[in-house]
């Protein structure tokens, strides 16, 4: 399976090259910036992939393996894709300069696909119940330029810890994460994403004595520093056959594109999107949340003029 996920990764990397879509034009190769491929981007990025292939005129459209959120932003901006997978908190920060990015990056939002779900994860037989009994652990934090990173550190630093000194610090992907916990050379890890994310039901399945963390505790602290962007959700261990239940923070999911798209293009993106929920579905569960009405919820970022003709035409 590894080795058939590597054929696959290597493949789309390929293929997608350079972005070279956002102009429009006769024909589109559309390159979709997405995440690590055992991640719901990866999964969710290629169903679109297919869709947006096979039902805009003279468009090829393929699913890259990033880093998610920071790199997605920063290969958008310098045009090397054309599409790409972010978390609001991220996209916030790109838009007003802050934190990772030090100029306002050239991005606009199709829509506001669905919600990610803060996973902290205890390797198996490590003693911890809350974020803050971190302190002193070896921690993952997700992968340089990341939006798990982002949320990760800011989990932490609402919980006491300082993510440089408090801890040991790694930066492994999800893949990476989930065999060093079945390792045992991490204690625990961050990632943030959609339900199921493929890596974590692989750990739950084969390690079923590992945890995740409420952070419910954290929560008041990061929407008093960050803003209302971070929200509560519940996650029912069942989905990754576990028992149980226990709440999270929570962040939105935005689907971008560079500013300088052609808003026809733009347009057929959003119409794709809506129009293929089913197809979508059928490939990742999350795209059920799809919502025309929630979907041009993505304040602080624009909406595409493009996406916003689509939104106009269905209210």
């Amino acid at each position: 399976m590894k080795r058939i996920l590597a054929i696959v990764a290597a493949t789309v990397l390929a293929v997608a090259g350079c972005g070279g879509g956002a102009g429009g034009g006769s024909g589109n190769r559309l390159s979709i910036a997405t995440g690590g491929t055992t991640g719901v981007y990866y999964v969710y990025g290629g169903g679109l992939a297919k869709q947006l292939s096979s039902n805009i005129a003279n468009t090829q459209a393929t699913a890259s393996v990033t880093s998610a959120s920071v790199e997605n932003i920063k290969l958008l901006a310098s045009g090397k894709a054309d599409i790409g997978f972010s978390q609001a908190d991220t996209a916030a920060d790109a838009v007003n300069a802050k934190d990772t990015f030090t100029a306002k990056q050239p991005i606009r939002a199709i829509a506001r696909i669905y919600d990610n779900y803060a996973h902290v994860v205890v390797a198996p037989g490590v003693e911890a119940a809350k974020v803050a009994d971190l302190k002193g652990k070896r921690v993952s934090l997700g992968p340089a330029n990341s939006g798990t990173q982002v949320v990760a550190r800011r989990i932490l630093e609402a919980a006491g810890i300082n993510p440089d000194s408090d801890i040991t610090k790694q930066q492994l992907s999800i893949n990476e994460s989930v065999q060093a916990a079945k390792d045992g050379t991490i204690d625990a890890f961050f990632w943030v994403g959609g339900l199921p994310t493929a890596g974590i039901t692989d750990l739950a399945t084969s390690k079923p004595d590992m945890k995740l963390l409420d952070t419910s505790d954290v929560l008041e602290k990061m929407r008093a520093t960050y803003g209302e962007q971070y929200v509560p959700l519940d996650v029912d261990m069942s989905v990754y056959k576990l028992s149980g239940a226990i709440k999270t923070v929570g962040i939105a999911n935005l689907l971008l594109v560079p500013d300088s798209m052609d808003e026809q293009l733009a347009y057929d993106i959003t119409k794709t999107l809506f129009a293929k929920k089913a197809e979508l579905t059928a490939v990742h569960p999350e795209a059920e949340k799809l919502d025309v009405k929630l979907g041009q919820q993505v304040a602080p970022v624009q909406l595409h003029p493009g996406a916003a003709r689509y939104y106009k035409e269905q209210a």
